[in-house]
């Protein structure tokens, strides 16, 4: 293998880099993204970031001249709009082609839109530097700002947002925050937790129309209340990045589907980060992780699976969130759940396990440090059920 080409300038992208390098490759590395500058880290985006202004320099992944010194190519601004498989060339917007013995796949997701609700006034999302310089001239003190959704991002704008000085709304359809991620009792944690810092919460209520008016926009929901808004944020989710891919002969299904080696199934092509969906043999089931510490890992990992080694990508996931003065940490894995006993709880802290089959699979940690490593070893070792809720 002479020339691998990287699709995505993100955090999975470099770790593929560094995976390469550190394991012998001395061929050619091209690296392709949509966007104009170096690959960055997009946590920040929603919080600090977001809070005082993103400047590019501080969030950059590397250092500029840490392509040059990898021996790396680097085709920023351009995105990929096509894949053959069968003469191994990706297609760039334009037209070029560029050929490849190794292909990695590390296109990350898209935030999902309002839709047609979208067409009426401006409706922000976070997801590039761009975004969040242009939702940060936006969040002056005393806007009222409506978020819609109050999933992690979600929550972790109108947290940030209400620390500016903001009046703060969110529009959620559950009943709850992050119930169809981590239950209702969780939920109803996060819940009270934004009413105490003074976020406005209208669970169970359904985005109807978004009206332009002066200066803003009006919301109105399916039971007929009505927000004003000066500022309207929608945190519904994220979409694998995946549209380039049609045509191509790689398996994609809520992401581009792979082995548990993180191989798809194109010859020579792996993925690794949001957009890649594997069997994790931890678990013994198929998953798609959007978590920083899973796109690191992923992309040393494919590096790996694309130089011959035929290893698992068997891992614990792990994520977190800040929200006020609260800090998120969850290992494991909360969906298909089929129970959940929460450990302890309180205004100001939080631990829930999450279990199937008789075994641990989660465990949330709010402001309990301590716990997570814990945790995340007896998941790693498939503890038993009672023998994980007895202990901590």
């Amino acid at each position: 293998m002479n020339r691998v080409v990287i699709v995505g300038a993100s955090l999975a992208a470099v770790n593929a880099v560094e995976g390469l390098r550190k394991n012998g490759y001395q061929g050619e590395i091209e690296l392709v993204g949509a966007e104009p500058d170096l690959p960055y880290d997009r946590p920040p985006l929603s919080k600090e970031a977001l809070r005082a202004g993103p400047e590019l320099d501080k969030l950059l992944l590397r250092e500029p001249d840490w392509y040059g010194a990898q021996g790396v190519e680097l085709r920023l601004g351009t995105a990929a709009v096509g894949l053959d498989t069968r003469a191994r060339h990706v297609v760039l917007a334009g037209g070029r082609e560029l050929s490849y013995d190794g292909l990695v796949i590390a296109t990350g997701g898209s935030p999902r839109s309002l839709g047609s609700l979208e067409e009426v006034g401006p409706v922000h999302v976070i997801r590039s530097v761009a975004d969040t310089a242009a939702l940060h001239e936006q969040l002056v003190p005393g806007r009222h700002l409506v978020v819609i959704g109050a999933g992690f991002i979600g929550l972790e704008v109108a947290a940030t947002a209400r620390g500016m000085g903001l009046d703060v709304s969110v529009v959620e359809r559950a009943p709850v925050p992050l119930t169809r991620v981590l239950g209702d009792e969780a939920g109803s944690w996060f819940k009270d937790h934004h009413l105490a810092n003074g976020v406005n919460l209208h669970c169970g209520s359904v985005l109807d129309q978004i009206e332009v008016t002066p200066g803003g926009s009006r919301i109105r929901l399916a039971d007929g209340s009505v927000l004003a808004a000066d500022v309207v944020v929608a945190g519904i989710g994220v979409l694998p990045a995946t549209g380039w891919l049609d045509g191509s002969g790689v398996r994609v299904s809520d992401g581009v589907v792979c082995d548990p080696s993180l191989r798809t199934s194109a010859p020579g092509v792996v993925a690794a980060g949001d957009v890649a969906r594997w069997h994790n043999p931890l678990f013994d089931e198929t998953m798609r992780v959007e978590q920083w510490r899973n796109a690191v890992e992923q992309g040393g990992r494919a590096a790996l699976s694309l130089l011959g080694d035929n290893d698992a990508f068997a891992t614990v996931p792990y994520f977190w969130s800040d929200q006020f003065d609260a800090k998120v940490r969850f290992v494991g894995v909360a969906g298909g759940a089929e129970r959940i006993q929460v450990k302890q709880t309180g205004d100001a802290s939080m631990v829930a396990l999450f279990g199937r089959h008789d075994k641990i699979r989660g465990a949330l940690c709010i402001n309990a440090p301590r716990l997570l490593a814990r945790y995340q070893k007896a998941i790693r070792e498939q503890v038993a059920w009672g023998e994980a809720t007895e202990t901590g």
